[in-house]
């Protein structure tokens, strides 16, 4: 019956190809704006490490004084120096790293080698392993480089390109700042969107889309460097609001991010308490002036929390959805001229014994095939939304790519829309009195 249905919608469309070419216009212009948006939207919102975002969380805690004017309820996104350091060094469940974000001028150590500004990632030995980050060639630092303030580097796979002509850097020496370092790994192209560990951008300003790090060095190693290019994410509170810009260690300012791997709803309640207990003797010593005001989020609480997703491209996400709709408002309004056209052809059916119900699946079989022609038709409308999307000069328009599952999604959409579109105009075709259709023939 399925077979008959088909080759009966075939002849159908065949029969009108100026009405069936508006509706699979209609149709694939729907799809096309829709899959656009609903493509960007699902790339900025997806999740960034989904083999690991179960384990990450962002601690937060507040040292502000209670009645600091304007100030919101929710701790501030960034630690201390103090606190990230303290905290870094209790021993909690879970590995823990801490980070920040600058600028550093490097050149290779060898003659004529050119200077450039490279975006810095200046972190703890666990960022690697944490962030299941690839290496391209050797690994990233150990825990001793970070107590020591050794003076080794990790590349990425663009910068060792352009400083190595690719080849395996690891042992070459760097000067970053004025200062020698070497080589300990390279790795390969990684840059998890939205950015999680860096939301704010940096002294970059990117935000959560922005363009991958270029070089990753020792935390402590990093405050050793001479400082003429800023300390990340600074806010400050108090009489000198700069007050981070001369001396990193103030406790009036929030510029380091951290990080840590919690194992299990047991880890995560004890460092939960371990946050509550750290804040609790701060106000005991007098540091912190109101009662413990900390959180925990995982990963993908904290890219909710943070709204990462552009209001930019929630507004052209609900253009598109106005557009689908309207598209599908159109294709009803054709499926009914469409089947009304066919009305003696349904008549004569019904009289030689069709049922109400084989119309009505016979007129959803047609607006499935609609459906269909109009998906495909859409799908290369969408790469060219999507290829507008990538020339416009915001940080997430590398993110507006197509992939399979949205592929997919196209043409179920696609699918779905015709069958929900055709669903009034099949049912009034299948009402049609035979008797009054075979009369007027």
């Amino acid at each position: 019956m399925v077979g008959y249905h088909l080759q009966l919608a075939s002849r159908s469309l065949r029969r009108n190809p100026v009405l069936t070419a508006l509706m699979v216009l209609a149709i694939g212009l729907g799809i096309g704006a829709s899959i656009t948006m609903l493509t960007v939207l699902h790339n900025l919102s997806g999740n960034p490490l989904p083999s690991r975002s179960d384990v990450l969380f962002h601690p937060q805690i507040d040292p502000r004084p209670v009645n600091l004017r304007g100030a919101d309820p929710e701790p501030p996104d960034n630690l201390t120096y103090i606190d990230a350091v303290n905290l870094y060094r209790l021993k909690g469940p879970g590995r823990r790293v801490i980070m920040s974000s600058n600028w550093l001028p490097t050149r290779a150590d060898v003659p004529d080698s050119p200077l450039a500004m490279q975006t810095t990632r200046p972190t703890t030995s666990d960022f690697f392993g944490m962030f299941a980050v690839p290496f391209l060639y050797g690994a990233g630092w150990s825990e001793q480089d970070d107590e020591k303030h050794a003076q080794v580097a990790v590349i990425s796979r663009a910068l060792n390109d352009t400083l190595f002509g690719g080849r395996n850097s690891v042992g070459k020496q760097l000067v970053i700042a004025t200062k020698s370092f070497r080589i300990v790994g390279v790795i390969d192209d990684w840059n998890p969107q939205p950015r999680f560990y860096d939301v704010g951008g940096g002294v970059r300003r990117t935000g959560a889309f922005g363009k991958p790090d270029q070089l990753y060095i020792p935390f402590f190693t990093w405050l050793d460097v001479p400082q003429d290019y800023g300390y990340g994410d600074m806010s400050c509170w108090g009489n000198d609001d700069n007050a981070g810009d001369h001396e990193p260690r103030a406790g009036n300012c929030t510029w380091v991010g951290l990080w840590v791997q919690l194992d299990g709803r047991a880890q995560v309640d004890a460092y939960q308490r371990l946050l509550e207990g750290y804040s609790a003797g701060q106000h005991t010593a007098g540091r912190f002036e109101g009662p413990p005001n900390v959180r925990l989020r995982g990963l993908v609480d904290w890219l909710d929390y943070k709204h990462v997703v552009p209001a930019m491209a929630r507004m052209q996400g609900w253009v598109a959805f106005g557009v689908f709709l309207i598209c599908m408002i159109n294709t009803v309004g054709l499926l009914v001229a469409k089947f009304l056209r066919k009305s003696g052809e349904i008549g004569v059916r019904r009289a030689l014994g069709a049922s109400r119900r084989q119309i009505f699946s016979q007129c959803l079989t047609e607006a499935g095939t609609i459906g269909i022609v109009g998906g495909l038709f859409g799908l290369p409308l969408a790469g060219l939304g999507l290829w507008m999307v990538r020339q416009q000069p915001v940080a997430f328009a590398p993110a507006a790519q197509l992939d399979l599952p949205m592929l997919a999604a196209a043409l179920l959409l696609a699918v779905a829309a015709a069958l929900a579109a055709g669903l009034w105009p099949a049912w009034r075709a299948s009402r049609v009195t035979p008797a009054m259709q075979v009369k007027s023939l």
